[in-house]
């Protein structure tokens, strides 16, 4: 297995330039104005919040933000079922993609992520972006940068995953607008040449509400923004961001942030068996965003809560570490019933948790339960679960499988994260 993954990994960038020579001269036919959305966290949602504002004057890259999924979105192409054997009809196909009809938007809104040492070098080079938003960074993918700070390239691995992000706006060559309540990448501007708009909270979040109804409020800049969504307080960063760009760009902005749609498996509101309330956040989890959907979760108006939350994967030699802190900041909050499912969760969290919980309120008084695999999970809460429940689902290992069997409305499957063939297989695997 750690062969394979070895080999996977020496090959990771060799074939992805062989995708990048033809995406690279497509994008030189067609040259848009760029404009890249990076963070640890987040971008998607930043992507649909630029999308909101900019509309159709743009192209978006959907679904696309690694060194591959970037180069197939500029040459049109698209994997659909994620099998190895689609490789061979996308090497066929690459060539001849760089002659279709170029898109009419003269504008390209992407998003680029740096799960890898050398990735933020390899997209800034392909898209030599104008503009670059720079959300957060945080120990996402921490398993790939533990090498760095062992050789003794950077003294911890945030430094590590904060170098590879500031390689976008390192490259840019207008403007970055970036997070400044964060120190790691205040610490990285120093790289950049292009004009640096910070967004910083203080002087300009007057307020943030969440609603019983899985509605959010905030207030920016003395405006009210309403949305229809459960949203992170972090969010604010996202939706100054866009209006920054907005105004930038000279585009009259939308305030309403009509169009915006949130994407699958960040905090979408479902209504599950025995009227229970499904707040599904299961694509993906890193501390930083563990730390920010529990603390939305936690201003939810609602008399019972329930959290589950699955492995943070992909943490390296940092996964003990990051999993007992999440103990720790599960301390903050009352929440009635914690499941905690997968294997990091049980060896590091659940012994932290429980010993934290015997000598500290509020926990002392919680359930504290802990699962192997999503199938336990799914168990215990068709036993469990009394009805008028709200539980929040957060976390890796296919949370989104367990969220399935709890709908009650069957036709919401299709709002859940990762729908394609491949992942419908391996949920099939775990008894989903």
């Amino acid at each position: 297995m750690q062969l394979l993954r070895a080999l996977k990994e020496s090959l990771y960038f060799p074939l992805a330039y062989y995708f990048r020579f033809f995406a690279e001269i497509r994008l030189r036919r067609w040259r848009p104005r760029v404009i890249v959305v990076t963070g640890s966290s987040g971008k998607t949602t930043l992507l649909d919040l630029i999308g909101s504002q900019l509309k159709k004057r743009a192209k978006y890259a959907y679904k696309a933000n690694s060194s591959y999924g970037i180069s197939f979105d500029i040459l049109g192409l698209q994997r659909k079922t994620f099998q190895f054997y689609e490789w061979l009809g996308l090497f066929i196909k690459a060539p001849f993609a760089v002659f279709k009809s170029l898109p009419k938007e003269k504008i390209y809104v992407v998003e680029v992520d740096c799960d890898r040492p050398g990735e933020g070098r390899f997209l800034v080079t392909l898209l030599k972006p104008d503009i670059t938003l720079w959300l957060n960074t945080s120990k996402t993918h921490s398993m790939n940068f533990d090498e760095a700070v062992r050789k003794g390239q950077f003294k911890t691995i945030q430094e590590a995953v904060a170098y590879e992000f500031g390689n976008l706006p390192a490259r840019t060559s207008k403007l970055a607008i970036v997070n400044g309540d964060s120190e790691l990448i205040n610490a990285e501007l120093y790289r950049t040449r292009a004009g640096v708009k910070k967004v910083n909270k203080e002087g300009h979040l007057q307020n943030y509400q969440i609603t019983g109804e899985g509605q959010t409020r905030f207030r920016i800049d003395g405006r009210e923004h309403p949305f229809n969504y459960l949203l992170p307080e972090d969010t604010f960063y996202g939706i100054k961001m866009a209006l920054e760009l907005a105004e930038y760009l000279r585009v009259a902005p939308d305030y309403s942030f009509s169009g915006f749609t949130l994407p699958p498996g960040r905090s979408s509101v479902f209504k599950g068996i025995k009227n229970i309330t499904i707040v599904d956040s299961s694509y993906n989890a890193s501390l930083d965003s563990m730390r920010v959907i529990l603390d939305m979760f936690s201003k939810m108006p609602v008399k019972t809560k329930w959290v589950v939350l699955g492995d943070m994967i992909e943490q390296g030699n940092s996964e003990r570490e990051e999993h007992e802190k999440l103990a720790e900041i599960l301390l903050n909050y009352n929440f009635d019933c914690v499941l905690l499912m997968g294997p990091r969760m049980s060896k590091y969290a659940y012994p932290k948790l429980e010993t934290l919980s015997s000598h500290f309120s509020p926990l002392g008084t919680q359930v504290i339960e802990k699962f192997l695999n999503p199938t336990e999970v799914l168990k215990y809460l068709q036993a469990n679960i009394q009805g008028e429940e709200t539980i929040l689902f957060k976390g890796a290992r296919f949370l989104e499988g367990v969220v399935e069997h709890l709908l009650a409305n069957k036709e919401d499957t299709k709002k859940l994260c990762r729908q394609e063939k491949v992942w419908k297989i391996r949920r099939k695997q775990w008894g989903l």
